[in-house]
């Protein structure tokens, strides 16, 4: 119990302050965004409030156990991650033209968002255990490759194309970090070459028609300002009517008069860029670049290898819903369906992205042989 005491007497309390402001203005947005629905506040706000409690629970216990102990088992969770993957695919729950949750009675779990977490947990204990000079050979890029791949093809089949390109950008971001040699390059080069095109084919194919619209609309949103390209034009009126300091809370009139859709999920940013004008969002980047500047501070003075990939990928997962979620928003980004973390609804997003930075608060308690 001392030691457990001593530990949480070590949290960095900054950056914890600093995730519950941003988290606080995620479900003022969502209380915002759903405040016209029924004549009064959907209870999505309480419930995403339930779910930040619960995070936070997860979030001190993984950063209690030792993440050595949870990279022993990263390879069991890997495998229950792909049963649990394909077993959506059989008997998943369908909802918005996608097959990504399982249902639990009360609640719906969707384990493509648990699976960036193995997955970061299980790159990390595979590139922390080669130690290679000059990098990456060709054959030493086929295990992770293929721990990477495996998933990210199984979540494109649901279809989500936003969670699985989030996959890519972490496994991607953890292999650099190893290193490639030029031989690696030159191969992938070629062989992405060759197999470009039926690459290309499959995975257009595998597509949902509303997903190609988005994608062909992200090069002409005036193409079809009714349909396709309707989310993100309001999104952009959204953002731009904010103006220096926004219209105060609730007087998003984009969300209240219902021409934003999903103001409370992938386009959060945009209700609150309204509602906070141009001084709030660069409060909240602001915030989102301290959380960002702690975790790659983290690995950077991570006591070993294994600590510094499992950080490097959460700031990988962290960068790519920031980039993607926001340049979406603001039509310079294909609408993929990506969350803006800690803030926008969901369990299986809030959970996952709570666990990931307990990550990061465990790899940063053990960075002094203190607690061995």
């Amino acid at each position: 119990m001392r030691q457990v005491r001593s530990r949480l007497g070590s949290l960095d309390w900054q950056v914890l302050a600093a995730i519950a402001c941003i988290v606080a203005l995620g479900v003022a947005s969502i209380y915002s965004a759903t405040a016209h629905q029924a004549g009064r506040p959907s209870p999505l706000y309480l419930k995403q409030l339930a779910w930040i409690g619960i995070g936070l629970v997860v979030l001190i216990a993984v950063a209690l156990v030792d993440y050595h102990a949870l990279a022993r088992r990263a390879y069991v969770a890997y495998a229950a991650i792909v049963v649990l993957l394909v077993v959506v695919l059989a008997i998943g729950r369908v909802g918005m033209g996608a097959q990504r949750w399982i249902s639990l009675g009360v609640i719906d779990v969707q384990p493509s968002e648990l699976a960036k977490l193995v997955l970061i947990v299980a790159l990390a204990r595979y590139c922390a255990d080669k130690t290679v000079k000059g990098g990456l050979g060709p054959s030493q890029l086929g295990p992770p490759l293929l721990l990477a791949l495996v998933p990210i093809v199984l979540i494109l089949k649901q279809p989500d194309l936003g969670t699985g390109l989030s996959l890519l950008a972490i496994s991607l971001a953890m292999i650099l970090l190893v290193g490639i040699r030029y031989q690696s390059i030159i191969l992938l080069s070629l062989a992405g070459l060759m197999i470009f095109p039926f690459a290309w084919n499959v995975f257009w194919n595998s597509l949902r028609g509303y997903q190609r619209d988005r994608l062909l609309t992200f090069v002409n949103p005036s193409s079809d300002p009714l349909g396709s390209g309707y989310h993100v034009i309001q999104s952009k009126i959204a953002v731009g009517s904010g103006g220096f300091w926004g219209k105060g809370f609730l007087g998003s009139t984009q969300s209240q008069l219902k021409f934003l859709p999903e103001g409370h999920t992938d386009f959060i940013f945009a209700v609150f860029a309204e509602e906070w004008g141009f001084v709030g969002v660069l409060v909240l980047f602001a915030l989102y670049g301290f959380v960002l500047y702690w975790i790659m501070e983290t690995a950077y003075k991570s006591k070993d290898r294994l600590g510094a990939f499992l950080a490097v990928g959460v700031a990988s997962m962290v960068v790519f819903s920031l980039v993607v979620n926001i340049g979406m928003t603001l039509g310079i980004m294909p609408v993929v369906g990506v969350p803006l973390l800690l803030m926008s609804y969901g369990g299986s997003s809030t959970l996952t992205v709570f666990a990931a930075l307990g990550l990061v608060l465990n790899v940063r308690l053990r960075r002094f042989m203190l607690f061995y």
